[in-house]
């Protein structure tokens, strides 16, 4: 396939035959489509900031969708995964990156520790917290936790100048609780804790108060020591549940 997206070092992501995607790609452009709502997708594609144009389809019936494109499909491999992926990414429809990323989501357990420069294209691609959130979440965190040795990378990550990449950072152990790594966490929030843009504010607020749910002492200790350098939104996301 001739097919690539460019990767954010700068070489381009070659397109991986696979016949699953194929299969997939060819239900999903006749699926969505045909339940398009103009009117739906105006008002979807306003509230994302004009980030993307828009099919129009609610969340339930893309969902219902997505499982008649997926009746009786086999269980993917990495390669298709990465397939899928990439050429969800180069259609202009918000609707087919979502579909993208509940796919991988849901099979996350069958990617390698390979996929995450793929992940990285995506996180830093069209971004917005849409798609970046579960992509941290849910893929990128799903890929650190099975691979350990990728914590090196989210260290390069939190550094990033790309704004959603080191949001990545920040939010790749949300789903973690008690095997949270705790120094990271709290290291990723002071190395960010001065920068301005409120979407770094937001998660390094998000990330502490997620954390707080699992050791709400350890979070309340950790925003009287850093009171001074944390924004007043971080400070009020972090101690929402817990208080001062």
């Amino acid at each position: 396939m001739g097919v690539t997206a460019s990767g954010t070092s700068g070489a381009p992501f070659e397109v991986p035959n696979s016949p699953l995607a194929d299969t997939l790609m060819e239900r999903l452009t006749i699926v969505y489509p045909a339940a398009a709502d103009p009117e739906r997708a105006a008002s979807m594609r306003a509230y994302m900031k004009d980030i993307a144009p828009f099919l129009g389809l609610s969340t339930p019936d893309r969902r219902a969708l997505s499982r008649t494109v997926l009746l009786d499909t086999a269980r993917p491999d990495e390669r298709d995964c990465t397939a899928l992926a990439l050429r969800c990414w180069e259609l202009p429809e918000r609707e087919y990156q979502y579909f993208a990323v509940d796919y991988l989501r849901r099979h996350v357990t069958r990617l390698s520790s390979e996929f995450l420069p793929v992940a990285r294209h995506l996180v830093a691609t069209v971004s917005w917290w849409d798609t970046v959130d579960a992509l941290a979440a849910h893929v990128v965190g799903g890929l650190v936790t099975a691979d350990p040795g990728l914590r090196s990378e989210m260290d390069a990550w939190i550094e990033d100048d790309d704004l959603w990449v080191a949001r990545t950072a920040l939010l790749h152990q949300l789903r973690r609780k008690e095997a949270t790594d705790v120094e990271r966490l709290f290291a990723y929030c002071v190395r960010r804790s001065g920068d301005t843009d409120f979407f770094i504010r937001k998660a390094i607020g998000w990330c502490l108060r997620e954390y707080a749910k699992t050791d709400p002492q350890a979070v309340r200790d950790f925003v009287a020591a850093e009171r001074e350098r944390l924004a007043p939104l971080s400070v009020r996301e972090a101690l929402k549940n817990v208080g001062p």
